[in-house]
């Protein structure tokens, strides 16, 4: 497992650091902690950000920020693990617009055992098994993460796939909404719109009539349809 910290203070790189070897030792598993001392250093690997699992990010940087830095960081991979590290308790709203999975106290007296739960809590997410699923698109034969499709529209018998990997790729199939909204019935997808299938963990929100999702996207939800929805969404939302 490769992780990253990045901070400007030396003396709190080193002590996460140690906290981190000592947890993963403690565990039998193996890591390489690679150290930054700014959220611009760390950038200057781009795509390659997506070799770590988990990057430890001080909020209040100069020059870039924490969170500056996590969206960044968010526009080249959606699966590394975000978690902050700040002195300040005010950024929870930011938090949750890049996905950050923690935030640490650095003031916390116990801020070896916040950093042992949140290593708890990553390693068995990890551990979870996403499914995965082969599918026969007109560009090619591809298995798919289920949890990558973002949404799944339908236009003049033709279905396109929007799924998110390093970047955002579409991918189209000759055959029905209805077949494909059959085939994912055992996951989390909603139909929100006659033309449109949604997969509920990528639905940041939904209202005005809209449905709001982590790609940017906007799609519309029809007056009739838009209670029962927003009930659904809200239910699913409580089950995370």
């Amino acid at each position: 497992m490769k992780i990253a910290i990045c901070d400007d203070e030396k003396p709190f790189q080193k002590m996460l650091s140690k906290i981190i070897n000592n947890y993963m030792s403690n565990k039998n598993h193996n890591c390489i902690i690679d150290t930054y001392s700014s959220g611009k250093e760390l950038l200057e690997f781009n795509e390659k950000l997506g070799q770590y699992t988990i990057i430890f990010l001080d909020i209040n940087m100069e020059e870039l920020d924490g969170i500056d830095t996590a969206m960044k960081i968010r526009s080249y991979s959606r699966d590394v693990y975000i978690v902050f590290v700040t002195a300040y308790v005010k950024y929870s709203l930011e938090g949750y617009k890049v996905n950050a999975i923690r935030y640490l106290l650095k003031s916390n007296k116990n801020f070896d055992l916040t950093v042992s739960e949140c290593m708890d809590a990553i390693l068995f997410d990890i551990n979870y098994e996403v499914p995965k699923k082969v599918f026969n698109f007109r560009e090619c034969k591809k298995e798919l993460y289920i949890d990558r499709i973002i949404y799944i529209e339908s236009q003049l018998h033709i279905v396109t796939y929007h799924v998110i990997e390093n970047k955002k790729k579409i991918f189209t199939m000759a055959t029905t909404l209805n077949e494909v909204e059959q085939e994912l019935s055992d996951y989390s997808f909603l139909r929100i719109h006659q033309s449109f299938l949604v997969n509920l963990k990528h639905v940041k929100d939904i209202n005005s009539y809209m449905a709001i999702l982590d790609d940017g996207s906007k799609l519309p939800i029809p007056r009739a349809k838009y209670k029962k929805i927003k009930e659904q969404f809200t239910a699913y939302k409580g089950e995370l």
